[in-house]
């Protein structure tokens, strides 16, 4: 038992070591300490960020209501039956040799909830051709707990994407993932840049650690390095940023999240986006101060999978210089 209690008090020592290294002490130890403090209640410390998973009768309620009006099967049937969505983004001041620049983006998608629904986005992926994939965040299912089951699953869906995988975390992740994902060749993004390179020209790709419920995003950190000019990309898991985002000078804005509201009226109105922003900003392509956006629907599901007028999608953007 002592030797277990030292293994487990060593692995916590080596985890601290290794994150302090990565992100820095004072992000390391914040990021820790919100988990532990608030990671399994339903309220986020501003009360106003909510996380529905986290009351245990959710699931068999949202079960018991799709299945007494007979839609339980055909939901839960939508929740693994995948499409691929084509974006473009027009960029004037795009560097030439970035015109036609491919991003696969994956979101939400909660590997360990459904076997079904992890292969189905990995069958979904392969055929595609893209040059860079991004990830915005909720690889886990539950907000609290092992992390163990959604590394193995990240895992498996890095043997399908081909080539460079940069990520943000989600409310639903913990930054004990982070040396996990790297190690098996995801790039995280906290609250950082990194330019992609095409020759002599760049495109400058920054990620933010999550802005919903634990409140961790620095939007002046991560942008800081970018040059004045310079075309930039920003991956957030929410939407809820995007004033900020805007007025920051981002160019591009890739995130989540909202699941499109994952439970949706006919014709896709959601019920819920569960994000503190403008409905409009909820699902697909939108554009706010000069700034272009997309918030995808993602990949998985929360609570319990099942989807209703509100599929479920890989999304391949292309960026372009447009008519020249």
């Amino acid at each position: 038992m002592t030797a277990l209690v030292r293994t487990a008090e060593d692995q916590d020592e080596l985890l601290h070591y290794r994150l302090s290294l990565r992100l820095g002490p004072v992000h390391a130890r914040q990021r820790l300490g919100i988990e532990r403090e608030a990671e399994a209640r339903v309220f986020g410390r501003d009360k106003r960020s909510f996380h529905l998973e986290n009351l245990t009768n959710a699931p068999g309620l949202i079960r018991f209501c799709l299945q007494a009006t007979g839609l339980f099967n055909r939901a839960q049937e939508n929740s693994r039956s995948l499409t691929t969505a084509h974006n473009t983004f027009t960029l004037p001041d795009l560097p030439e040799a970035f015109d036609g620049f491919r991003v696969l983006h994956l979101t939400d998608l909660h590997v360990d909830m459904d076997e079904q629904n992890l292969q189905a986005v990995i069958e979904q992926i392969q055929p595609l051709d893209y040059d860079l994939c991004v990830l915005t965040g909720d690889y886990r299912q539950l907000t609290w707990g092992s992390i163990d089951a959604a590394v193995e699953g990240m895992a498996r869906l890095r043997g399908a994407i081909k080539g460079d995988a940069y990520a943000v975390l989600g409310n639903h992740d913990s930054v004990r993932m982070v040396p996990a994902l790297e190690d098996m060749g995801y790039r995280l993004l906290m609250n950082e840049m990194v330019p992609l390179k095409r020759g002599r020209s760049s495109l400058y790709l920054a990620g933010v650690d999550d802005a919903h419920y634990y409140k961790v995003h620095n939007l002046h950190r991560a942008g800081d390095d970018i040059p004045a000019g310079g075309v930039s990309l920003l991956l957030s898991h929410t939407p809820e940023i995007w004033r900020e985002a805007a007025h920051a000078g981002y160019d591009l804005f890739l995130c989540g999240h909202t699941h499109g509201g994952q439970l949706c009226l006919p014709g896709g109105i959601p019920v819920t986006l569960d994000s503190d922003c403008p409905r409009r900003l909820g699902r697909g392509f939108w554009q706010v101060n000069g700034m272009q956006g997309y918030t995808s629907p993602g990949s998985g599901t929360s609570v319990l999978n099942v989807r209703l007028n509100c599929p479920p999608e890989v999304t391949l953007h292309t960026l372009t210089r447009g008519p020249q």
